[in-house]
């Protein structure tokens, strides 16, 4: 909800603040830019340390407080203070935690429990267009979106709550000596895999982010229209999600991840002809294949190169340089709009990061199949 939800409310800040494309999307640019690298390796070393569930409980609690926030701002600082807010819950509360904690939990059929877990993003991301389409219709924008983070706290933090730490994994204890963390880090695969994994999501958020946009302000959807394309590509995205992660379990990763990278390639090119519906939800329906499998493949392929034991350091590297390109993408693509009155020049460069990403993949090892 936290993620997936506030590009819903965009367009209303747009209208009622008088703020630009560039704006709007600048408060996730610029959160992510400040809570990425200073906590992302912080948080993955205290995941390593701790364990993943405090770190999830105190992110579920700022990403809360976030939205009830946000839906109480009229200047632009503070819609930047809650922003930042919203970016350190999602980077202590999201995929961090719950991709190591699932990475120990399961060492065969990592990909399908991934899959399976993952569909809480892809049902919350689905739901969170409609739930806030109705708010919206009976309380308006702002006490929608307080009502979003209540919603969280009263989701999630039970959830947390009963979750427990995995035990100490097998390959831990048969580790001999100390972890090799710099190695690793220096390794051409995880260079690859961080610079394909950066191009890849700079280019599935800088069309998600700016989607509602898109589909309201330009094309001129109405507020049922764009929340029924928003809700569908989630639902297909938990379809996405189980279909790569059953493919994770049964083909090399390197070529799931290749395949959800190109699916993105060749989702964005629809949105040239975004005045034809059908070409809007086959775009619907191939980018949500394409972001069920995004998140998750990250983690999975990560594990496989490098084993667990040092996956929440190597993680917090990894998301940190994502959140990074998942920062300046959307607020590229929104300038784009604002300074050329067409978002033709932000889709082409959304495409050239996407074949990026998967010119970086290619480069990886195979690997093998999973046990």
């Amino acid at each position: 909800m936290a993620l997936w939800g506030l590009p819903f409310y965009y367009d209303f800040m747009v209208q009622q603040f008088g703020w630009t494309r560039g704006q709007v999307t600048s408060g996730n640019a610029l959160s992510k830019l400040v809570v990425g690298p200073i906590f992302g390796f912080v948080a993955g070393w205290m995941v390593d340390r701790f364990g993943p569930r405090r770190l999830m409980i105190a992110g579920i609690l700022m990403a809360g407080a976030a939205l009830i926030g946000l839906g109480s701002i009229s200047t632009l600082g503070m819609f930047y203070f809650f922003y930042m807010l919203n970016a350190l819950g999602y980077v202590c509360g999201g995929p961090l935690p719950n991709q190591v904690l699932l990475s120990r939990r399961f060492e065969r059929s990592r990909g399908k429990a991934m899959g399976f877990a993952y569909l809480g993003i892809g049902l919350g991301g689905a739901a969170v267009p409609w739930i806030s389409h109705t708010l919206v219709q009976h309380f308006g924008w702002q006490a929608a979106l307080r009502t979003l983070g209540l919603l969280i706290l009263l989701i999630a933090l039970p959830a947390a709550f009963l979750t427990k730490d995995a035990p100490k994994p097998r390959e831990n204890r048969i580790s001999a000596g100390p972890p090799q963390t710099r190695s690793a880090f220096t390794t051409l695969p995880f260079f690859l895999l961080t610079l394909g994994s950066m191009f890849s999501i700079a280019a599935v958020s800088g069309a998600q982010q700016n989607l509602k946009l898109f589909l309201s302000l330009d094309l001129h959807f109405s507020q049922g229209q764009a929340t029924r394309v928003l809700s569908l590509v989630l639902a297909f995205s938990i379809a996405g999600r189980l279909l790569m992660g059953w493919l994770a379990d049964r083909f090399p990763k390197k070529y799931v991840m290749l395949l959800i990278y190109l699916l993105v390639a060749t989702a964005v090119p629809l949105l040239f002809a975004g005045h034809s519906r059908a070409a809007v939800f086959t775009f619907a329906a191939v980018f949500g294949i394409a972001l069920g499998g995004d998140y998750m493949i990250v983690p999975l392929m990560t594990a496989e190169l490098f084993g667990v034991q040092l996956l929440g350091r190597l993680l917090g590297v990894i998301l940190t340089a994502g959140s990074v390109a998942e920062a300046v993408s959307p607020w590229l693509v929104g300038r784009l709009r604002d300074s050329t009155g067409s978002y033709g020049a932000g889709f082409l460069a959304l495409i050239g990061m996407a074949l990026l990403s998967a010119a970086a993949v290619a480069g990886l090892p195979k690997g093998q199949k999973s046990r």
